[in-house]
């Protein structure tokens, strides 16, 4: 039982420059990040009315937030950059970029191909996903 729990710790505890366990916590946090935004998403087009490509923004930006504070809390053991400030800025820069993949993408299934929106979010996620993570893999978080 003690090997298990190393095993665990080590997936879920400390700082770590393993590459499948950062993989296996990108994807905790990302989906925790998504369920954030979906929920949000939901919320601003279903409830307040507002257009899905509008909401669609805005709820992204909430998880880039969230997605931020736990991947450098957690996620990633090497931070490239000292300056927090100069981090977060390209951190978001990639964000922006991944926000760009994320809208075309809602439009092309949302707009083009009559998907519902819920759904264009999930296929935009699974590709905004990788992007992300091998962009901040590279320029932040490695040594």
């Amino acid at each position: 039982m003690s090997s298990l729990k190393r095993y665990l710790d080590k997936l879920m505890l400390g700082k770590t420059d393993n590459v499948l366990v950062q993989l296996f916590r990108y994807f905790v946090v990302s989906g925790f990040s998504l369920v954030m935004d979906f929920c949000t998403l939901f919320l601003l087009t279903e409830v307040f009315k507002i257009h899905y490509l509008a909401s669609s923004v805005l709820s992204y930006s909430i998880g880039l937030v969230i997605n931020y504070y736990i991947s450098v809390n957690w996620v990633f053991g090497t931070r490239k950059y000292a300056d927090r400030r100069k981090e977060f800025t390209i951190f978001v820069a990639i964000g922006l970029a991944g926000l760009g993949i994320n809208t075309l993408v809602m439009w092309v299934c949302t707009g083009l191909l009559s998907l519902y929106y819920l759904v264009a979010r999930v296929i935009s996620a699974a590709i905004g996903y990788t992007w992300k993570y091998v962009a901040r893999r590279l320029v932040l978080f490695r040594k």
